[in-house]
Order: structure tokens, then C-alpha cells, then sequence
């Protein structure tokens, strides 16, 4: 049976990546992408480098040009202004047959039969129809499909469709695999089995780059992050460095309501009930610890919480950024 990662198209040359400042090969790198529609700047100087071999998550709400840098990184479209490398090429369309493209809009020819369609797609990325074929009937055994694999298009679900699609990004075994909004319309059993495959692709050293409106899938998923508003990248790199612009939350219950023990809780710290709520001092956890148990508060429980990824984004992004992140899940679930 043939799995995923097996082995490049016979014949694919791999160019030399450029660095990043860590000495890393880029899988990506972009500088200064800017895209205007009839006077809109719809991407107003997006800069990105994706490492190869990396789960990387462009973040932001629905209308954020996430979608519109995907396709000029991938030479759908081309930028106004700006430079874009993509596996070595400073053409996309060079290494077409190394990247496999899932974009938002899906679409399949409905009388095509299952296992044909994910033939055709790796067609137009050069696997040959015979052997996309076979990997494609090898493809929907391994992934529980093997019951659709001479069922046409037309009689299958929305969701078996939209794996049968996933199936075909991948069928030529790409060195770069871009998904546009993968988790949308998906159950939460197949975003889970999707969540999978994305760790197995990159375990296997293939560079994932993945847009979504959803934090959850970002936080769980990806090492690097872009996080996108109004066309802007206002925040690009390590998830924990974006989780780290806000400072640690301390949660303390004290016995005592009131001493000298106060002195050492910072002055903006919040009251719900039993429990203090504040920002970790600069000075750190051990004065604070010391100063509580020298001043009697008596420590009922205390608690350090590192701020999430939406937290960060609401720091990085802003609140209207975030309002509208938030207001994109309704629709999210009901597709």
C-alpha cells in the first residue's frame, strides 16, 4: 500500500532554499507583498519565511487577506509590489509539481469516480494517471474510503468529497503542502483525523502552511504563526513569543483578607470573590511567594496561567480584529 511520503515525482529537482536569520532553509519567504483590487489594498506589505518542514498557521478573521497572500505565494496571482521565494524559486510556478494547493472553494468533477479525481489532481501537478490511479485507490484504503473508491463524486457526502479532495492535494507526495481554510465544513471526528494527517506530513519533513479563523487549530497545530488583519502582518514567528507579549496571570486565595502581605500584590490587581487576579510581577514569583507566607496571607491556592494564542491575538491584533475572529465561528459551524 502506498503511504504518504514515499517519495518524490521521479525527475523533481530540488533547488537550494535561502536561510533565515537561524541559518534554517526557508520553504517560504516573502518580503514587502502587496495586492490591490480596483484601488483596495487588500495586502499591504506582508512579510513571511515558513521553515521547511514546519507547521506554519496564517491567522485572522474571514475578509483579512489571508487567502489573497496564499495565492501570491503561490503564483496564482501576482503581487503589485514585493518579492516571493518559494522552495528556491523566485517563480512558483517552477516548482508547481512540489506543492500541493487545497483552496478554499473546493470543487470536483461530480461524475468523475473517486479514486479517478485524485488521479486528475496529481495529473496537473505531473504524477502520471497511472500511477496517480494507483495511489489514489491506496490513498482511500488507508484513509477508511475504500468503499467510495468507484463511487462517483455526485453520490458522496460533502464531507467524504472534501477528504477526497485532501487526498488529491497530496497524491503527488509534495514538498510543500498550502491549505486555504482546510478545516472548514469538516465534522469535529474528520478536523480531528485532518489535525493528524497535518503532525504525520510534517513528521515526515514536509512544510505545512495553513490559513484558518479558528485559534484552536493554530494553538494546537503549528510552531509559527502570522497573525493577519486588515492586510497586515502586525505579528509573524514563534507561537509561545506571541503568547509571551502578554504577561502571566497569577491567581491567588488567601485565608487572611487584609496585612501587610497586600503590599506585594500589584495595585491594578482584580477581586472575583475569594480570588486575586493580577499580571506576575517583573520581579518574578519567588518575592511575591516570600511576602505572602513573611505577612500571614495564608495561601489557599495559587496559580500561574501563561495567556493563551486568542489573548495574544486580541494584544497583537486588536479588539476589532479579535471581534470579528469571534464573529466568524457561527457561520463556521453551521457550513
Amino acid at each position: 500500500m502506498m503511504k504518504l511520503g514515499e517519495g518524490p515525482i521521479a525527475g523533481n529537482a530540488q533547488a537550494e532554499s535561502p536561510l533565515d536569520g537561524l541559518g534554517r532553509p526557508l520553504a517560504i519567504e516573502a518580503r514587502g507583498l502587496v495586492k490591490r483590487f480596483d484601488g483596495f489594498t487588500a495586502v499591504g506589505g506582508v512579510d513571511l519565511s515558513v521553515p521547511e518542514g514546519s507547521i506554519y498557521g496564517v491567522l485572522g478573521p474571514n475578509g483579512a487577506g489571508k487567502t489573497t497572500t496564499l495565492r501570491m505565494l503561490l503564483g496564482i496571482i501576482d503581487p503589485d509590489e514585493g518579492l516571493r521565494r518559494v522552495l528556491g524559486h523566485d517563480r512558483p510556478h517552477e516548482v508547481a509539481h512540489a506543492i500541493g494547493y487545497l483552496p478554499e472553494e473546493r470543487g470536483l468533477y461530480p461524475a468523475m469516480k473517486a479514486y479517478e479525481a485524485i488521479a486528475f489532481l496529481g495529473s496537473l501537478r505531473g504524477l502520471p494517471l497511472a500511477e496517480g490511479r494507483r495511489r489514489g485507490k491506496a490513498l482511500l484504503e488507508e484513509h477508511g474510503l475504500g468503499y467510495a473508491i468507484d463511487r462517483q463524486i455526485r453520490q458522496l457526502s460533502k464531507g467524504m468529497a472534501q477528504q477526497v479532495q485532501l487526498l488529491g492535494t497530496l497524491v503527488h507526495d509534495p514538498r510543500l503542502v498550502v491549505f486555504d481554510e482546510p478545516f472548514s465544513g469538516l465534522d469535529a471526528l474528520n478536523q480531528g483525523k485532518l489535525e493528524k494527517m497535518i503532525r504525520g506530513l510534517a513528521a515526515r519533513g514536509t512544510t505545512v502552511i495553513f490559513s484558518t479563523h479558528v485559534i484552536a487549530h493554530a494553538e494546537r497545530l503549528c510552531d509559527e504563526v502570522a497573525i493577519i488583519a486588515g492586510g497586515k502582518v502586525p505579528f509573524a514567528g514563534k507561537v509561545d513569543a506571541a503568547r509571551d507579549r502578554i504577561r502571566p496571570q497569577v491567581r491567588l486565595e488567601t485565608r487572611s483578607q487584609d496585612g501587610p502581605w497586600r503590599a506585594a500584590i500589584p495595585a491594578d490587581a482584580r477581586r472575583e470573590g475569594s480570588l486575586w487576579l493580577f499580571s506576575l510581577p517583573d520581579s518574578g514569583i519567588e518575592p511575591l511567594l516570600r511576602a505572602l507566607i513573611e505577612g500571614e496571607a495564608g495561601i489557599q491556592s495559587l496559580s500561574i496561567e501563561r495567556a493563551g494564542l486568542h489573548d495574544a491575538f486580541v494584544a497583537i491584533a486588536g479588539e476589532a480584529a479579535a471581534r470579528a475572529l469571534d464573529e466568524d465561528k457561527p457561520e463556521e459551524t453551521a457550513r
